[in-house]
């Protein structure tokens, strides 16, 4: 095997292993102080950290995208609706911003910003999703949802049912 074609080879494995683990669901058992009820969802927006409360002492936390500045929000709300594959509508907001957007993304499609699974939570615009974009996560990368990857919200999705009560703190 020649040089050029190792180097090439290495590369390409050294490129395959950092983009799965970018993608990679990562929830981690930890213990956790909270005065929440067990199945109660905490997201904690500096910490870019969603918490699933199983009982005193012990969540399950997941790495989340959350809101840019200015696009932050925090409060308590439910779980309003569950969904696999959604389509999207922009928000009038995002509209304002990219005016180009089209009306509707069908779910399924790798410009869906909603990713494979969505909960949508009352009183308002905003869901915990998925992303089709798994860099993103981590960041203040949204304009008020709290995004996962994709395994991620696919686990969370299993483990949660609507009226789930969430609580985002900043």
């Amino acid at each position: 095997m020649s040089m050029r074609i190792a180097v090439a080879l290495a590369a390409t494995i050294a490129a395959s292993v950092t983009l799965s683990s970018t993608a990679q669901a990562r929830p981690e058992l930890v213990g956790i102080n909270s005065d929440y009820a067990p199945g109660t969802i905490v997201v904690r927006t500096q910490e870019r950290r969603l918490y699933l409360i199983l009982d005193s002492g012990r969540a399950m936390r997941y790495p989340v995208g959350v809101g840019k500045a200015g696009k932050q929000w925090e409060g308590t709300t439910k779980i309003d609706g569950k969904y696999i594959n959604p389509a999207w509508s922009p928000p009038d907001e995002v509209r304002r911003d990219k005016p180009n957007m089209p009306d509707v993304i069908p779910g399924g499609s790798p410009r869906n910003p909603m990713g494979v699974a969505a909960m949508t939570l009352a009183g308002g615009e905003y869901a915990i999703h998925g992303t089709n974009v798994p860099g993103s996560v981590g960041g203040y990368v949204s304009y008020g949802c709290i995004r996962m990857l994709n395994d991620d919200i696919s686990d969370l999705y299993q483990r949660v049912s609507v009226g789930t009560t969430v609580t985002v703190t900043r």
